[in-house]
């Protein structure tokens, strides 16, 4: 396909600011009641703008202060598919395969799939696509040769297909800022960073510095195009508790972490995106759970759009639910587990309830489980029903190697 090269106004972003200008100008024009003196057309290439004498200066210094332009695929940019469709339906995609994209676009014709969730930050800690932003290189977390090399092209693609990108961003597992500045990390409690049992570090959420790292990292995707921020790992390990590591005497987990989704969504907001978070399936029933990572089901609501729990039947323990082999019940571990979720939304006051519940759920075969089945079309349309069962309408598949089921994923689009 041939390559153009596209003003910065025909991003999203930049065509709402000349939306915005344009409005104004309309404004100032009836106010000095020179719409009648006529305006002269004038043609910028594939746009037309009004030019009037009076303020097309204040245009041409506004053009000035854009950012670098932007590359897409093709001359028709559609504005509306910048916009989240109704309903969420989507699929992990692993940056290894984000140049499989086509691929991914020939699955999402033939299924119910609208949205794919691309890695924008790895579980290591680096960004998976090319950056100048000093803020982020200083960091050390962007890589020479990362593996999505042309994520404006990939962006392009779906925005003329319709499909919905949202940015999966792994917060608080680093093992790359951590190792550049230890003074952002969690510290053991006998000192240095701490590092769990299968090495990995993590940052501090009680230290600002770092909200202010992935608040950036965030903004860096939606310039790529992105229109929703997916925070994963914004928690504690499972494994951080008062005997190992030093935590803050006067603010709990679940606090800190309630706090940090508190900040993202005032930051973001003006920034027309959505926001999102993954948590663990299991703090929807346990508090303990809940404090043992610092997920609070019911007060995450308040601040996300979607919230996403984990609730792969595979991570299950048995008799869960009065299920003797959760793994091997998909439809039923679905169902009351979305049913409960809905209850603890629904006890907060109206004007916090918040959050769209959207499940991530599995396309893949854990064979350690005792008994055990193969995940298949079978098992990936039992657990779409049961979450519609539930009341509920979006969801999200996920396979750590973006290898997924067709036949499950077939069913009517709305």
């Amino acid at each position: 396909m041939k390559k153009y090269k596209v003003k910065t106004q025909n991003s999203y972003y930049h065509y709402k600011q000349h939306k915005m200008w344009m409005r104004r100008i309309f404004v100032i024009v009836a106010a000095f009641g020179i719409v009648g003196l006529g305006a002269v057309i004038v043609n910028q290439k594939d746009k037309n703008v009004l030019a009037i004498p009076e303020i097309k200066a204040v245009w041409l210094l506004e053009q000035k202060k854009e950012a670098e332009p932007v590359y897409l695929s093709g001359n028709q940019v559609k504005y509306d598919l910048y916009k989240a469709p109704e309903i969420v339906r989507g699929i992990y995609i692993p940056a290894s395969k984000v140049d499989k994209y086509e691929d991914y676009i020939a699955l999402a014709k033939k299924t119910q799939v609208n949205a794919f969730v691309i890695d924008v930050k790895n579980d290591y800690g680096y960004l998976t696509f090319p950056t100048n932003n000093p803020k982020l290189q200083e960091k050390g977390c962007v890589l020479k040769e990362p593996p999505i090399e042309n994520l404006p092209r990939v962006m392009s693609r779906l925005y003329e297909e319709g499909i919905y990108p949202i940015a999966r961003i792994v917060a608080f597992k680093d093992s790359v800022v951590t190792n550049k500045y230890p003074e952002l990390a969690i510290q053991a409690k006998k000192g240095g960073i701490y590092t769990n049992s299968v090495g990995d570090k993590w940052l501090n959420p009680y230290n600002k510095e770092n909200w202010e790292y992935l608040l950036e990292i965030s903004k860096e995707a939606i310039h790529m195009g992105f229109k929703e921020i997916q925070f994963d790992y914004i928690r504690f390990h499972e494994s951080m508790n008062e005997e190992r590591v030093q935590l803050e005497p006067n603010i709990t987990k679940t606090q800190i972490i309630t706090e940090f989704t508190k900040y993202m969504h005032e930051q973001l907001k003006a920034y027309d995106v959505y926001i999102s978070a993954d948590v663990f399936g299991t703090i929807i029933t346990s508090k303990i759970d809940a404090e043992i990572v610092g997920q609070d089901f019911k007060e995450l609501c308040k601040y996300l759009d979607y919230i996403c729990p984990m609730v792969y039947p595979s991570h299950y323990g048995p008799g869960c639910f009065g299920i003797e082999y959760p793994h091997l019940a998909p439809y039923d571990i679905i169902l009351r587990s979305m049913e409960i979720a809905q209850d603890e939304i629904n006890k907060n006051e109206r004007q916090d309830r918040r959050a769209i519940i959207r499940p991530w759920l599995q396309d893949f075969t854990m064979s350690k489980q005792q008994p055990y089945q193969l995940y298949g079309e079978k098992q990936i349309k039992a657990q779409i029903q049961g979450t519609y069962d539930a009341g509920l309408s979006e969801w999200l598949f996920w396979n750590a190697a973006g290898q997924y089921t067709l036949g499950g994923l077939i069913g009517d689009k709305e």
